[in-house]
């Protein structure tokens, strides 16, 4: 008897063991889901329901609504005139005072109610130096409707190459 005992018990905790691999494989699933799919990370000035992912926003511009989301570019003009999201504004870049000024300038003339979509794309979303500045600058000048893009790779990877609209010039 105590032997089947004793092989119930290793059982019972091999099964524990098992459940506890499974929990472990989980979260790390969840982990690196999380890590290609990014929306908002602790560090950001915005929050997940802030930002918008590339897919959602074209199908936001196709519909027929007025206004559309105003769209403005914070990154450097050299990127801007190669390819932008037609209809986007240059206001940067947000990394330098200058790109903060004429952006907080233009954003004055907006009512705080403007649905405005903020992007760069100049490099991976995580090492941005121009859309965390510029975002925390509207935010706050209190504009309620301030969602940022997700372009976690690059504009080029996470937009061209997608084949979504794109016009070049300024």
């Amino acid at each position: 008897m105590l032997d089947i005992i004793g092989g119930m018990n290793s059982i019972a905790g091999f099964s524990l063991y098992k459940l506890r691999l499974l929990v472990l494989c989980v979260a790390a699933s969840i982990g690196l889901f999380a890590a290609k799919h990014p929306s908002a990370t602790p560090s950001d000035p915005w929050t997940a329901a802030q930002t918008v992912q590339p897919a959602q926003l074209i199908a936001e511009l196709q519909e027929e609504k007025d206004p559309h989301p105003l769209i403005i570019y914070v990154g450097t003009r050299t990127l801007y005139n190669g390819g932008h999201i037609p209809g986007a504004l240059f206001y940067g870049p947000g990394s330098t005072e200058r790109g903060i000024a004429d952006l907080k300038k233009y954003a004055a003339t907006l009512p705080e109610n403007s649905d405005v979509v903020l992007y760069c794309g100049c490099c991976p979303l995580e090492k941005c130096p121009n859309l965390r500045p510029a975002f925390t600058s509207l935010k706050d000048m209190r504009f309620a409707r301030l969602r940022v893009l997700l372009l976690p790779t690059s504009f080029n990877t996470d937009w061209v190459e997608k084949g979504y609209p794109v016009k070049k010039g300024s």
